[in-house]
């Protein structure tokens, strides 16, 4: 079996969902609003600003969904994808 998953890993390896992603993906789960998140955030304003890709997570929101949400930290501490990122050029 550990031979199959190091094949696997190495042929076929699964990149870490995009932070936002994964974010919106728990809130789903969980059936969530965005008003759920504001005691994780801090405010109304931040968790959309958060969502739209406007604003970095803070090391305090990270740890919050980290502690609050389950989503592993790894995934949070990535950078965003380049699709969804805005470009350099703008």
């Amino acid at each position: 079996m550990l031979l199959i998953d190091a094949y696997e890993s190495k042929e076929f390896p699964i990149d870490l969902p995009d932070p936002i992603e994964a974010i919106r993906f728990r809130m789903e789960q969980g059936n969530l609003k965005q008003k759920d998140l504001v005691p994780i955030f801090g405010s109304k304003g931040k968790v959309s600003e958060v969502l739209n890709g406007k604003r970095e997570l803070s090391l305090t929101m990270i740890r919050n969904l980290v502690n609050q949400l389950g989503i592993p930290a790894e995934v949070l501490l990535q950078q965003r994808t380049a699709a969804m990122s805005p470009s350099l050029s703008e």
